[in-house]
């Protein structure tokens, strides 16, 4: 799978191109994809969180590669994350949506072939959708996608100088431990807010994560809407609730000023909205970005697949239309009674929104590190069962929360190769041959993914102490709450009508901040400290060393405490064998 240079016309020795595609680094991907992907998943549905692969994949690959089979090429080792992390994408997508069935008790309608097979299809959708948009939010854009920085940072740092690995390597260790340490006493935040004797609705409460200010500080400006999003939601809406009276009560009559109810019941809500609205504005702002794009595509394929840097269009035509032909026959078959009629609408649905939502938080991780996944499925599973209210609840949950699913592997997918897309963009690689790796690993995550769900459903049963499987409680709750007639539509729409505002009054600002409104505020405010750090490192001491000395740093502190998170996921598991 390795290309050469052609022989050289001239008297000079034709050297071989750097081995990039190859099948050493299919199969280093696929190897560590399976690991990281059991490891990961099983994070998720024991913490309620999933975390980035890329990082530990890349370093892994350099040893596998390297120590190995003697491979020292750079390129070569981010085509092996990329199979990794493809194969992983499924983790998430699948750990945060299919969990609900069995918190239901419905599994045993639930056909895990049939499942997987839809899983792969809405895999490969996310990835063609995605892959016309890549010179604009990569090449024109510039977006920052953190994550992919970290992970470019990791690929060279052997061959950039023993300082900088030892930075990041420094900056990892010292983050890890930290990680560990918080881990261990079961401390992950720091109630200020409390110690200060400040009202609860304040939120002032830090998350104590080096990771999150590693973020911050890599995103720089990029992340300033994000927390502005935030403080205006606690410092100065709750306050303004507190003031007028405003705060809402319970049935019993007693007001809700807490930090979580206000969130779910209020700023939640209103920040999923924002996401839709902001998505939809954007979609009609960037048609003819997209139209030029696969244009451009289009006309560069003509010319020979050589002159184009992506692949070709007419391939991505072709797996557009054969994912979503599966995705149909999916619907159809998840149980008896959806028929073909309703089988079709929840396909195209399903289509459109992976479509949607791939722009959505591909812009979000591309300018914060954080996807706002999970919000995205509880509304893709609440329009799917909407077209399905006729059926049986048991039919109408497994129908909704299997097509769900898929589109989650789909939006986790369309983030997954954006973030690998610009760590190629950062160490040369070829794009083509980075989507054709995102291909080659998405197949298998889904298989093995659902493997383990099962497997870990038959030992510890999800919903226990055990597994808890937190994103599927919330998505099982919110099934319960649709199916009884209890969704806050009046904050969805309003929520939309301010994130459409804000978008077209500049591109991407309804998305920001409604991640400020969505996400806690624990998060956004330890990643304050990050983009505070790095806009004070470029004013004090110069963008040249904040680049080449405090992203390594920012970098190891991402990779330490991933690295320790998915250890702990991986001692938790040899713990309960």
């Amino acid at each position: 799978m390795s290309e050469s240079l052609p022989p050289s016309a001239s008297t000079h020795r034709a050297y071989p191109a750097y081995p990039e595609l190859s099948w050493h680094a299919v199969f280093t991907g696929w190897v560590l994809g399976i690991v990281i992907s059991v490891s990961i998943g099983f994070a998720a549905l024991k913490l309620g969180f999933s975390i980035e692969g890329s990082e530990l994949a890349a370093i892994l690959g350099f040893g596998i590669l390297r120590g190995l089979f003697g491979r020292k090429s750079i390129v070569e080792n981010n085509v092996a994350q990329t199979v990794a992390s493809a194969v992983n994408g499924a983790s998430s997508g699948i750990m945060f949506s299919v969990p609900a069935i069995f918190l239901l008790g419905h599994q045993d309608q639930l056909n895990p072939a049939l499942l997987a097979f839809g899983c792969i299809a809405g895999a490969f959708l996310g990835i063609a959708f995605i892959v016309p948009l890549r010179k604009q939010m990569i090449d024109f854009e510039r977006l920052t996608y953190p994550g992919g920085v970290a992970v470019a940072t990791i690929l060279k740092s052997p061959g950039a100088g023993v300082r900088k690995a030892q930075l990041l390597v420094g900056a990892a260790v010292f983050s890890g431990g930290l990680h560990a340490l918080s881990l261990g006493a079961g401390v992950d935040n720091w109630a200020l807010g409390d110690w200060l004797g400040l009202p609860s609705y304040l939120n002032a409460t830090w998350y104590l994560s080096l990771m999150t200010v590693g973020v911050g500080f890599i995103a720089g400006r990029g992340g300033i809407a994000f927390i502005l999003g935030g403080f205006v939601v606690w410092w100065i809406l709750s306050p303004l609730l507190a003031a007028t009276g405003a705060f809402p009560v319970d049935e019993a009559g007693a007001v809700i000023d807490t930090p979580d109810g206000l969130r779910g019941l209020i700023y939640r809500p209103l920040g999923i909205g924002m996401l839709i609205g902001g998505a939809i504005m954007g979609v009609l702002l960037a048609l003819p970005l997209i139209r030029s794009a696969i244009k451009s595509m289009s006309d560069a394929s003509k010319a020979g697949t050589g002159a184009s840097e992506e692949l070709p269009v007419k391939l991505l035509y072709v797996g557009i239309a054969g994912a979503t032909v599966l995705l149909t026959f999916m619907a159809v078959n998840s149980v008896e009674t959806v028929g073909l009629g309703r089988g079709i609408a929840m396909a195209v649905l399903g289509t459109l929104w992976i479509w949607m939502s791939g722009i959505i938080l591909s812009e979000a991780i591309g300018r914060t590190n954080w996807s706002p996944l999970s919000g995205m499925t509880l509304i893709a599973v609440t329009l799917l069962l909407l077209i399905v209210s006729g059926l049986d609840d048991a039919d109408a949950i497994v129908a909704a929360v299997m097509v769900g699913g898929a589109t989650c592997v789909a939006m986790s997918q369309a983030t997954d190769l954006m973030l690998d897309m610009k760590t190629g963009y950062l160490v040369g690689a070829t794009p083509r041959r980075q989507q054709m790796a995102q291909f080659v690993g998405a197949w298998l995550g889904p298989i093995v993914v659902i493997g383990v769900v099962y497997v870990l459903h038959d030992v510890y049963v999800l919903g226990s102490d055990a597994l808890p499987a937190p994103q599927g409680q919330a998505l099982a709750s919110t099934v319960e709450g649709i199916l009884g007639g209890d969704v806050p539509t009046e904050k969805y729409v309003a929520g939309a009508l301010m994130g459409a505002l804000l978008t077209a009054s500049q591109g991407g600002l309804g998305i920001l901040v409604g991640l400020g409104f969505y996400l806690p505020f624990n998060v956004v405010l330890t990643y304050a400290i990050g983009t505070a750090l790095r806009l004070s490192a470029n004013r004090w001491k110069g963008s040249d060393w904040a680049d080449h000395t405090g992203v390594p740093i920012a970098a190891g502190f991402i990779i330490g405490e991933a690295l320790v998170g998915v250890g702990y996921a991986l001692t938790m598991i040899a713990q309960s064998t």
